[in-house]
């Protein structure tokens, strides 16, 4: 088949407002590195947005994880129940604690973890749960909070892809006891790289700014709370620069705008690509009625691996970027060699095979939206 010279990207960074200006504005002020001005608005937007008691942006969302590892006291001989279908960040944060990562199935539907199978997971070494909400969809956190209560385990919300998603009414990320973000070039929001740590409870609020703070009460010395600025705990350089906040602060302004563009993108595949769903010819996203879906990922379930990569062939030679997702880590040679696997994975390593992503981006022309719709059906259809 000739190649086409249509040319549509799984992902394009963008600029939707004042990026370049605030960036200038940051440059002129003075200030470049982290918790200037930018900052500060950053925090201030995210607390208000998603209702947590406690926002600090992080150079990542990994950085965040590792921050709430930190403040979670987690350590050598310590376990953390996770999904295996999730980004490498999740475990490595508690791994570098030195601590084990123990791998849950996920659900056929959500693709979240499997709430029914945390329990089984568990043991004396237990400290925390680690929900992942793929594609900025909830995972059951009434459920996941009853357990982690009944046991005296922290919930870490891993919402890296779940900014402005939300749960019964109530941001993702500031459900659990932290919460993580990520505004990477592939998110919704994004600052090239970028993340935050929603604090959702009091006793975390001082240590996290000295964690943050390379271990120094350097916040509250600036705040006028202590007398001398100096080193008293563990901790390392999370901060972003006054740079990255810029360009982020003016994507915050523009949330509404970009999310709402994104689920209309969504949307639109959903609607096109349904009559191939109900032909059973492949699976489209969990829609939840009762939840607000940032539209963050629209995937297609293939009926096999093979049946899958002949779609992303057949997608490129039309000049089109759809990209499966996470090799689980539970197979991964560092998944074998620090995590433990709870109970049998089969959801896991059957859907992972069977799931690709299609372009979604900020700015997306709804004939780039049809061209890919129209290549998938060609597919299907031939």
């Amino acid at each position: 088949m000739a190649k086409s010279s249509l040319r549509i990207p799984y992902n394009k960074p963008f600029i939707v407002g004042k990026e370049l200006y605030y960036i200038a504005q940051a440059v002129i002020e003075g200030q470049l590195a982290g918790d200037g001005p930018f900052t500060k608005k950053c925090h201030a937007w995210l607390e208000e947005c998603t209702g947590c008691g406690k926002a600090l942006l992080t150079h990542s969302c990994t950085a965040a994880l590792e921050m709430a590892a930190l403040l979670c006291d987690i350590g050598p001989g310590d376990e953390v129940v996770m999904p295996s279908f999730t980004f490498v960040s999740t475990a490595n944060a508690f791994v570098l604690r030195g601590a084990t990562p123990v791998f849950v199935d996920i659900r056929p539907d959500t693709l979240n973890i499997d709430e029914t199978l945390i329990e089984e997971a568990l043991s004396p070494k237990t400290r925390a749960i680690v929900p992942v909400h793929y594609a900025g969809v909830p995972c059951a956190m009434d459920e996941i909070l009853r357990i982690a209560g009944a046991k005296e385990l922290y919930v870490i919300e891993d919402a890296a892809q779940a900014l402005l998603s939300t749960y019964k009414g109530k941001s993702l990320g500031t459900l659990g006891h932290l919460g993580c973000l990520s505004f990477h070039e592939t998110k919704n929001i994004i600052s090239g790289e970028g993340g935050a740590l929603l604090v959702n409870r009091d006793a975390f609020r001082g240590r996290a700014e000295i964690l943050r703070e390379k271990g120094t009460n350097r916040s509250q010395f600036f705040r006028g709370e202590v007398d001398k600025y100096t080193w008293v705990d563990i901790g390392s350089s999370y901060l972003p620069s006054e740079l990255t906040s810029a360009f982020l602060f003016a994507q915050m302004e523009q949330a509404e705008k970009i999310v709402s563009m994104r689920r209309k993108i969504f949307g639109q595949y959903l609607a096109a690509l349904k009559p191939l769903e109900e032909k059973g010819l492949l699976r489209l996203p969990f829609v939840d009625e009762e939840s607000f879906n940032n539209g963050h990922i629209f995937y297609v379930i293939a009926s096999s691996l093979e049946e899958r990569n002949r779609l992303i062939e057949h997608l490129a030679a039309s000049g089109i970027k759809a990209i499966f997702h996470y090799v689980p880590l539970h197979s991964s040679p560092a998944g074998r060699k620090f995590g433990r696997v709870s109970g049998r994975m089969s959801r896991t390593d059957d859907l992972s095979d069977r799931l690709l992503r299609l372009p979604l981006y900020f700015g997306m022309e709804t004939g780039d939206v049809l061209s890919v719709v129209e290549s998938v059906r060609n597919f299907f259809e031939q």
